[in-house]
């Protein structure tokens, strides 16, 4: 019932007719049908857990491996671009392939099932942190979760930098992009700004230092793919077109935000999280753990929303839960409105603040892939391209490494303070604030991460299990 009423919803002239020249058999003409599609997507969603690299992989290995919807190299270019781009990469390139196998309506379908085991996931959790985080139960998983998180962190530096810096150019790169946020403050977007220009203008100009960027070194020989290699009409892009795409999601992303700002003014809290967080759809390149210090200096010390440790419970939720690690942003404004209701019950402001931060943050990167698609679809080889995705990767590494000193002051600290000199301002721990047992999970969740090479997701249930443990027993306090 669901497939027929699905097909029966598109448009016919998109589709060929089968042998039975019936609708329940029309299907595009690279044979995979709009209805088969969902299924495929929502099985997809569902095994999203593992941060990018592991939501990538499931990816790659049933659209390119088992139903060989695409080719490896045409998977690999729209990486390349989603890599590019500000936003959770996995859900972009969702999107990406969505829109490539059935047009507009695809992507929405594949973008939209991609994040919505997250968005109900992270919307309970955030119940019941409101309600009993508190309390010894919840307050004893999330330390422990705390730990695993740190853990998983720092594995997140070294894999993506074993994989992005092989040139001393790249590893200078992410040198100079982890100074510039510890030691200088610099803002975050500028630094992604000039690593990307620099890796454009390498990479133009031939530098091999900038001409080995990506995911996944060199594709494989393409075999034959149910969408072939050859440019979809959809994909030759006009004048209206464009106009017509852009004005449709601008106004998908952007009128809620006026309609806000209009009828409650700038101060409101459901107005500074549709400003705020339409701000980091705009910045977010790297994903959760690139731009989370950045939205935590904002989220905790200007707005005060929530708390360092609140900030890395979220964080904790996004792991252990399906969907971008980006969901952690729809906790942070589901917090913000929760202690700020105004009228309204405090859990109905928090949930609409956070599906209102879930709105901002994911309909740009519909708009980013939409409008942008179609003319990278005719830029494969780029080199230019190709130099502005190595060195913004090599910047994330410093990034990243930026947001694992943040984490471990936070969680094996109990206090911090700031030291001022020399033009520098650097969060510092109160060492005397050290909490032992915080330093002893997160070096058994390391130890478990990289000397036996345990799942992401057994380390946090063990670490949470531990902390619970802890917590109940009165040792952790």
């Amino acid at each position: 019932m669901l497939r027929n009423w699905v097909i029966a919803a598109l448009p016919p002239d998109r589709y060929v007719f089968g042998m039975q020249n019936s609708r329940s058999s029309l299907t595009p003409a690279h044979g995979v049908s709009f209805a088969d599609a969902f299924w495929v997507w929502l099985r997809i969603a569902a095994l999203s857990f593992g941060g990018p690299a592991g939501q990538i992989a499931v990816m790659h290995r049933i659209l390119v491996d088992e139903k060989k919807w695409v080719s490896e190299s045409r998977f690999l270019h729209a990486l390349n671009y989603c890599m590019l781009l500000p936003g959770p990469e996995a859900q972009q390139l969702a999107t990406y392939i969505g829109w490539l196998m059935h047009r507009t309506a695809g992507g929405v379908m594949a973008g939209g099932l991609f994040i919505l085991p997250g968005v109900i996931s992270i919307m309970g959790l955030s119940w019941i942190y409101a309600l009993w985080g508190e309390t010894t139960l919840i307050a004893g998983l999330f330390f422990g979760m705390k730990a695993a998180v740190l853990a998983i962190v720092i594995e997140a530096v070294i894999r993506v930098g074993r994989r992005s810096l092989k040139t001393r150019a790249m590893q200078a790169l992410a040198a100079a992009a982890f100074a510039s946020l510890f030691l200088f403050g610099v803002p975050f977007p500028a630094v992604v700004l000039a690593a990307g220009l620099i890796g454009y203008a390498g990479g133009r100009a031939g530098r091999a230092e900038f001409t080995g960027g990506g995911h996944g070194g060199p594709a494989r020989p393409d075999t034959d793919s149910l969408l072939g290699d050859a440019l979809p009409d959809h994909a030759r892009p006009t004048i209206a077109q464009t106009l017509r795409v852009a004005c449709v999601w601008l106004a998908v992303w952007l009128v809620p935000v006026g309609t806000l700002l209009g009828l409650l003014g700038p101060d409101h809290v459901f107005s500074n999280i549709a400003v705020f967080f339409s701000k980091m759809a705009m910045v977010t390149f790297g994903g959760a753990y690139a731009v989370l210090a950045y939205v935590a200096q904002q989220a905790v010390e200007n707005f005060h929303w929530l708390t360092p440790p609140e900030m890395l419970d979220g964080l904790g939720m996004a792991e252990t839960t399906p969907g971008p690690l980006i969901m952690v942003l729809q906790f942070v404004g589901f917090m913000a409105a929760f202690r700020d209701a105004g009228g309204l019950s405090p859990l109905v402001a928090g949930t609409l603040g956070g599906l209102l931060a879930t709105w901002v943050t994911f309909a740009p990167c519909f708009l980013w892939i939409f409008l942008g698609a179609p003319f990278v679809e005719r830029l494969r080889g780029n080199r230019a391209i190709a130099g502005a995705l190595a060195a913004i990767t090599a910047a994330v590494v410093g990034v990243i490494l930026n947001l694992a000193v943040w984490f471990a002051i936070h969680t094996i600290f109990r206090k911090t303070g700031e030291w001022r000199g020399f033009g520098l301002s650097i969060d510092v721990p109160v060492w005397s604030s050290l909490d032992a047992w915080a330093l002893a999970l997160a070096a058994a969740a390391m130890l478990a991460i990289f000397r036996f090479r345990v799942g992401m997701l057994t380390v946090l249930l063990a670490c949470a299990i531990a902390g619970l443990a802890l917590r109940v027993s009165g040792l952790a306090g």
